[in-house]
């Protein structure tokens, strides 16, 4: 794997770690993330249905952006 392909990809897994940490901090798990086995399957499952809800969001935000953007260039 290329250099810029492996940094894209550290890149990628801590932004991922980062939500991941900010949603578990917002449902009140954070303590709980601190050692992953101690971690409920339902703790575990909050934290990753809220990650998708999360990135869906964004995903659709950054779409409807992209969309004005190219409504406003072609008139």
């Amino acid at each position: 794997m290329g250099r810029k392909k492996n940094n894209d990809r550290l890149r990628t897994l801590r932004q991922v770690d980062r939500l991941k940490w900010e949603t578990a901090e917002q449902l009140g798990l954070a303590d709980d993330m601190k050692d992953a086995d101690e971690l409920s399957v339902r703790e575990a499952g909050k934290v990753g249905g809220q990650m998708v809800r999360k990135l869906v969001k964004k995903g659709e935000e950054a779409i409807a952006k992209e969309s004005a953007r190219k409504a406003e260039r072609n008139p």
